[in-house]
């Protein structure tokens, strides 16, 4: 996926946002109701999970300046009753984000979500996740790696990949324990852009966070790589439990 920079000029330069699931499927309604839209001017740039009340996980690289985050929906063009739209306050990306590596990052909310049935917490992934693990990432980006939008939420089935094939078919690349692989079925399905700081979804549970994938949406000889959860999940609980305690002095 595109650093910031770069995200910044295409999200500035197209009309309407430039990011989908490329070989998917239309998602039900509201069936992933922690999913958030990262909008820049009121376009979609990234997506993210609600995993607190007021606090949102995505990607390092979706560092953006006065984003609106929304959740709640499953058009991003509808006007949707379900619909609830924050400000970002705080960006809180890994201290350990190199640009590459522990790409995730916490963005807080000017306010507290109010949870119903289309908007609810996305639960975190823990422990290991095996190799082969029948999953689901979802996201509004590109779903022809062409510019393609979708009118609604995508979400398409991928695997999970062993470590030792990740890193065989990612050979210039350094790879980290702390990223997960996954591909679709056939060539050219998987996340594309647009859909960074999105879930990877394994049995119900958020395991992974959209990073980066090859040049080509979806193509297997470079498969996608997510942040693994499970891999911060300490640092995560740090950091909501750290507000928690400013809360409550406050």
């Amino acid at each position: 996926m595109a650093i910031s920079a770069v995200l910044l000029l295409f999200v500035l330069l197209n009309e309407t946002d430039g990011s989908h699931i490329i070989g998917g499927r239309d998602a039900a309604p509201h069936s992933l109701p922690y999913m958030a839209s990262i909008q820049l001017q009121g376009h979609h740039a990234c997506g993210g999970v609600l995993v607190k009340e007021d606090f949102v996980l995505t990607a390092a690289h979706c560092m953006l300046p006065r984003v609106t985050v929304v959740v709640g929906i499953d058009s991003l063009s509808a006007n949707e009753p379900t619909k609830q739209e924050f400000r970002s306050t705080r960006f809180i990306p890994h201290p350990d984000y190199d640009g590459h590596a522990n790409d995730i990052m916490l963005i807080q909310l000017d306010r507290r979500a109010i949870l119903t049935e289309a908007v609810q917490l996305g639960l975190l992934k823990k422990g290991r996740l095996r190799t082969s693990t029948q999953c689901i990432t979802a996201g509004w980006g590109d779903i022809g790696d062409n510019n393609t939008l979708p009118l609604t939420l995508q979400e398409v089935n991928v695997t999970t990949l062993s470590q030792q094939t990740c890193r065989r078919r990612w050979r210039n690349v350094p790879l980290t324990r702390s990223m997960v692989c996954a591909t679709g079925a056939r060539s050219f399905q998987g996340f594309c852009s647009g859909d960074s700081g999105g879930p990877l979804v394994c049995n119900g549970a958020v395991a992974g966070i959209v990073s980066f994938s090859g040049q080509r949406c979806g193509d297997l000889t470079t498969p996608d790589v997510y942040s693994r959860t499970s891999s911060f999940s300490d640092w995560i609980a740090s950091v909501l439990n750290s507000n928690e305690e400013i809360d409550t002095k406050l």
